[in-house]
C-alpha cells in the first residue's frame, strides 16, 4: 500500500515521509523516533546530538558559495497525533501508518495520516541528505511532543542553536506563511461524588454519538463542528429527569474536537417510555442542527442486558450537567485587529466520569494572554460553582507577529515571484512552537509555512500532492535566498 507513495514527485520528501511512517510516534512515547532520526544523522556523517529533553538537532555545514548566508534552524516536531476510528484494528505502538493514494490526496487507512508535522521532518530529512541543494548553514530541530504539551521546545535551553532564522515547517495550508499562533493552557476540572446502589427495578442503556468529523481545535474551531461531549450532554440534560449516570468516556486527546461519546445510564421501569420519548426528542433536534456539517452523526441508545452496581447519585448529576452546559466550547472573541483569526477559544476536549470521579479536559487558546486568562476564568467560575476542583497546566506563550520581520519579505517576495500572486500572510489559532523558541532565542527571525494538510489530528487527515510539490518548490528557493550575514 505504501509503494504507491514512494513514486509521487518529490520523491525525496515522499520517500523519507514513507520511512518515517513506518515508525511509531506517539507524543510522549518518542523514543523510537528519537533513535531513527539520530541514525539517519550519523549515517550521514553530519554532528547529531539530544538535548535535556530529547529533542534531536543536527548539523549541516553550508553548501559551497553559501558560506556567508546566515545560518538557519530548520524545525519540525516528530511526534503526531494518534487517532484512528472506532472500527479500525490498528497498535499505534507497533505498526506503521498504513498509507493510500486517492486522486491528489494521500489518505491513511482509518486513522491519523502524520502529515502533521511528518511531512516537515521528511523535508528536513531531503535537505540533509542531499548533496545538489544549495543552503546556508543548516540547524536542523525535531523537537518532542509539540501535541500534547509542547515540552520540547518548552525545555530547549539558549545556546545550543548557531542559526540566525527559523523556518518552521509546520502551517497547513502552502498558499499560508505564517507570522504568529495562539499561545494555550489545560484547564482541567475535577470532582469527585458519592455514588448510589443502582435501583433493582431498571434496565440500563449505553448512550453513543458517533460519527463526527473531529479535527484540529484550533485551525478547525471556527467551523462549528460537533463536538461530541457538548452533544451527550444535551442528551444527558434533557432526559436527566428519567436516568441515572453511572459512566461517561468523551473526546480522547486535548486538541482534537471529540468525534465521539458513550456513556451508561440506569432507567427505572416506571420511565422507560419517557426516557425513550426524550432521547429521541434530543436526537432528532441534534440531527437536524447539524446534519449539514455532519453528515454521518450517529446517536443510539442501545439496552443493555447487564446493570451496573452503583450510579451518580442525582444533585452531583444536575451539577456536573449543569457545568458542561455552562462552560464555554468553541470561539470565545474573534481578533480585531487581523481579520477572520480567532483570537480565544475553548474545547472541552476529554470527559470521563469512571471510579466515582468526574474529570473534564479543556484547551483554551489564544493570541491575547489577557483574554486568555479572561476565558479561563470564565471557565473556572462555572466548574467551581459546581463544586470542581480547577487545574492549568502545559501553559504556553503565543507568538507575537512581526510585520517587519526580514525572512518574512524574503518569503513573500519568492512566493510571489514563483506563483504569480500573493501569499497569505497570517496568523494562526494553532499553537506553534515558535513563541516557546523564541522565549530562549528572542533575537531569531521566525517563520513558518507548509504544505495544504487536511483533517489535521482526525482520521480523514490527508495531504495534497501537487501542495507538496509546489512547497518543495518553494523550499528549495528559500534555502537559496537567505541573506548573507550582517
Amino acid at each position: 500500500m505504501n509503494e504507491a507513495i514512494r513514486n509521487l514527485e518529490p520523491k525525496r520528501l515522499w520517500n523519507n515521509f514513507a520511512d518515517l511512517n513506518a515508525v511509531p510516534r506517539a507524543s510522549k512515547k518518542e523514543e523510537e523516533v528519537i533513535d531513527f532520526i539520530k541514525n539517519f544523522g550519523k549515517n550521514l556523517g553530519l554532528e547529531t546530538f539530544e538535548d535535556d529533553v530529547r529533542n534531536v538537532i543536527i548539523r549541516k555545514p553550508a553548501s559551497p558559495g553559501m558560506e556567508n548566508r546566515k545560518g538557519i534552524v530548520l524545525q519540525s516536531h516528530l511526534d503526531m497525533v494518534h487517532q484512528k476510528n472506532n472500527d479500525t484494528e490498528f497498535d499505534f505502538a507497533t505498526q506503521g501508518i498504513e498509507m493510500y493514494v486517492e486522486g491528489d490526496w494521500v489518505s491513511a487507512n482509518g486513522t491519523t495520516l502524520g502529515a502533521d508535522n511528518g511531512l516537515g521532518v521528511a523535508t528536513i530529512m531531503a535537505i540533509l541528505e542531499s548533496n545538489t541543494i544549495d543552503h546556508p548553514a543548516i540547524d536542523a530541530l525535531f523537537t518532542i511532543d509539540e501535541e500534547t504539551g509542547m515540552t520540547g521546545a518548552l525545555g530547549l535551553k539558549g545556546g545550543i542553536l548557531q542559526g540566525e532564522i527559523l523556518l518552521n515547517l509546520d502551517t497547513e495550508e502552502d498558499d499560508e506563511i505564517g507570522v504568529g499562533c495562539a499561545g494555550g493552557v489545560d484547564v482541567t476540572a475535577t470532582k469527585k461524588y458519592s455514588p448510589v446502589l443502582t435501583p433493582s427495578n431498571a434496565s440500563s442503556y449505553k448512550l453513543t454519538v458517533k460519527g463526527l468529523q473531529g479535527g484540529h481545535s484550533g485551525m478547525e474551531i471556527q467551523l462549528g463542528l460537533g463536538n461530541a461531549n457538548k452533544m451527550m450532554n444535551r442528551i444527558l440534560s434533557e432526559t436527566n429527569n428519567y436516568c441515572l449516570l453511572s459512566s461517561l468516556l468523551g473526546g480522547s486527546l486535548r486538541n482534537a474536537i471529540p468525534r465521539e461519546s458513550n456513556c451508561v445510564v440506569v432507567v427505572e421501569s416506571k420511565n422507560d417510555s419517557d426516557f425513550l420519548s426524550s432521547f429521541n426528542k434530543i436526537k432528532n433536534e441534534i440531527n437536524n442542527e447539524f446534519h449539514l456539517l455532519e453528515s454521518d452523526i450517529t446517536v443510539v441508545a442501545e439496552k443493555l442486558d447487564t446493570l451496573p452496581e452503583h450510579v451518580m447519585n442525582s444533585l452531583d448529576q444536575e451539577l456536573f450537567i449543569k457545568a458542561v452546559h455552562g462552560a464555554h466550547n468553541g470561539v470565545f472573541r474573534m481578533s480585531p485587529a487581523i481579520s477572520d483569526l480567532v483570537e480565544t477559544s475553548n474545547n472541552i476536549a476529554k470527559i470521563a466520569v469512571n471510579n466515582d470521579v468526574i474529570t473534564i479536559e479543556c484547551l483554551t487558546r489564544s493570541s491575547v494572554e489577557s483574554s486568555k486568562d479572561n476565558m479561563v476564568n470564565s471557565l473556572r467560575s462555572v466548574f467551581e460553582l459546581a463544586g470542581f476542583s480547577i487545574n492549568l497546566s502545559g501553559n504556553y506563550p503565543g507568538w507575537a507577529p512581526n510585520m517587519d520581520s526580514p525572512i518574512l519579505k524574503v518569503l513573500d517576495a519568492l512566493y510571489e515571484k514563483i506563483n504569480g500572486e500573493k501569499a497569505h500572510v497570517a496568523a494562526c489559532h494553532a499553537g506553534l512552537e515558535c513563541g516557546i523558541l523564541g522565549t530562549n532565542y528572542p533575537g531569531m527571525d521566525m517563520i513558518s509555512f507548509g504544505p495544504t494538510i487536511k483533517g489535521a489530528h482526525s482520521p480523514d487527515e490527508r495531504a495534497s500532492i501537487s501542495s507538496a510539490q509546489k512547497y518543495w518548490e518553494f523550499v528549495i528557493e528559500i534555502l537559496k535566498n537567505i541573506p548573507v550575514k550582517a
